[in-house]
């Protein structure tokens, strides 16, 4: 008989991807003053530097969903450590600015596969008891890799600082866990989920087994025609008992980009330094809202399988509504020399990494059916990634044009409406089966918001 599989181990090997992600993103702080230097970018090839990360992205993504559900979730997670890998040693070592952002565009293909099939991946493996906590140890990965990111640049950049293309090396740094994640992915199962639907009953049963939990609860009632359902088309989402599941997945995800989350990491350094705090220089200010960003995710993993998903999205979105509120309320008064804003954007950050920020992937990785989860994630993740560009090109045009308290204002009305969105709409799914999930959707709409049979 095979050896047991640890879900542990799985689960620290499929959120090495959030950790790359996390990297790949954040890194670019660090170097985007270095390169502009050294070929003195006009500022379109500045915003196009940064950008072509997200174009790659935005390409992995569409893509992401339709591969996962041909081939499989972890050949795709395979495709994209390769992409990793490819794009860190690019970055690292192609001569000229062009080639360096085609390097660039190929790493985010591989953060948009990521960041769909990821969470896809945890949430088919993982038992529902756990699989809360699961899934948002793919967050905590994520702001671990953008701390580690944030380390690494001011490290490189103290001691090497006189080292010719020094930012070469902050991008070769990313090289380390590619490859870890390449040879994580060697030991690790295919989703007994995907295996079932494409009639690999035997495979499938055999891989639930050896994790021993209640993981796919059609394989392991041991139905005979548990295999036979096959890819479902588009059109599912729109059946009466999913509409409401495609609302939840493609709203919380844009409203989660319009909480201003993006809007505070990049502003962070100049609103400490407002807020009176001395540091030594830019880096530094952004590892503190790394930190924070990561300890606070340390409460959704704690607290998702025990309180659920609705009590701590609904006291994270109002929590944070308040907080942006507050700090609205600290630049329109000028209060923002002393200690005050600062708490304000901490409290901000805490209700985010707790609530708004990992839940978002947890909920969208529980609601679709199973025909067409790949799928229907990838259209949410597409969102998520549509307001995360629109939100970049508005933050600076509002805070010139409006002020600093009505920006902080506007993003805190959008928190609202996610309070108001799950407040009325989104249901209870703590330590419910996929399959359980789906079939209250399709019996009722889901009209009962603690999922009752």
């Amino acid at each position: 008989m095979k050896k047991g599989i640890n879900l542990g181990i799985v689960t620290l090997v499929a959120s090495l991807g959030g950790f790359l992600f996390g990297f790949d993103m954040a890194v670019i702080s660090g170097v985007l003053p270095l390169i502009q230097k050294q070929f003195l970018l006009t500022p379109a090839q500045e915003g196009w530097f940064v950008s072509s990360a997200l174009v790659g992205c935005i390409i992995g993504v569409a893509f992401s969903g339709e591969l996962s559900d041909r081939l499989g979730r972890k050949k795709i997670l395979l495709i994209a450590a390769l992409l990793f890998f490819f794009s860190a040693l690019g970055c690292a070592f192609l001569p000229g600015f062009s080639m360096v952002v085609a390097a660039r565009i190929i790493g985010g293909i591989g953060i948009g596969f990521a960041s769909n099939v990821v969470p896809l991946y945890i949430s088919e493996i993982a038992p529902a008891k756990i699989r809360g906590r699961l899934v948002t140890c793919y967050q905590f990965a994520l702001t671990f890799g953008i701390l580690v990111a944030y380390l690494s640049n001011a490290t490189l950049l103290h001691y090497y600082r006189a080292t010719p293309e020094v930012w070469r090396i902050m991008f070769g740094v990313g090289i380390i866990p590619a490859l870890l994640f390449m040879s994580g992915l060697s030991i690790i199962p295919e989703s007994p989920r995907w295996l079932m639907l494409q009639g690999k009953h035997a495979e499938g049963l055999e891989i639930s087994n050896r994790i021993n939990t209640e993981a796919v609860t059609g394989i392991q009632s041991g139905r005979p025609d548990a295999g036979i359902q096959r890819q479902g088309p588009y059109k599912e989402l729109l059946a009466p008992g999913m509409r409401r599941a495609l609302f939840i997945g493609i709203l919380l995800p844009l409203l989660s980009q319009f909480s201003g989350i993006n809007a505070i990491i990049y502003y962070g350094p100049s609103i400490l330094h407002n807020a009176g705090v001395s540091l030594s220089n830019s880096l530094a200010s952004q590892v503190i809202f790394g930190v924070a960003n990561m300890l606070f995710t340390l409460i959704a993993i704690w607290k998702v399988d025990r309180w659920g998903r609705r009590p701590l999205y609904l006291l994270g979105t109002a929590g944070a509504a308040v907080a942006l509120l507050l700090t609205g309320f600290c630049f329109y008064y000028s209060v923002t020399t002393g200690i005050w804003l600062f708490l304000c954007v901490l409290a901000f950050l805490a209700c985010f990494a707790f609530s708004i920020g990992p839940l978002k992937f947890v909920v969208a990785s529980e609601i679709f059916p199973n025909a067409i989860r790949g799928r229907a994630l990838a259209i949410s993740i597409m969102v998520m990634w549509v307001a995360d560009t629109i939100v970049g090109q508005i933050t600076p045009l509002m805070l010139n044009g409006v002020g600093s308290a009505a920006t902080f204002w506007f993003f805190a009305l959008f928190c609202l409406i996610a309070f108001i969105l799950v407040f009325y709409y989104l249901p209870e799914t703590k330590g419910r089966s996929l399959e359980q999930i789906e079939a209250s959707w399709q019996k009722d709409g889901l009209k009962d918001k603690s999922l009752k049979d």
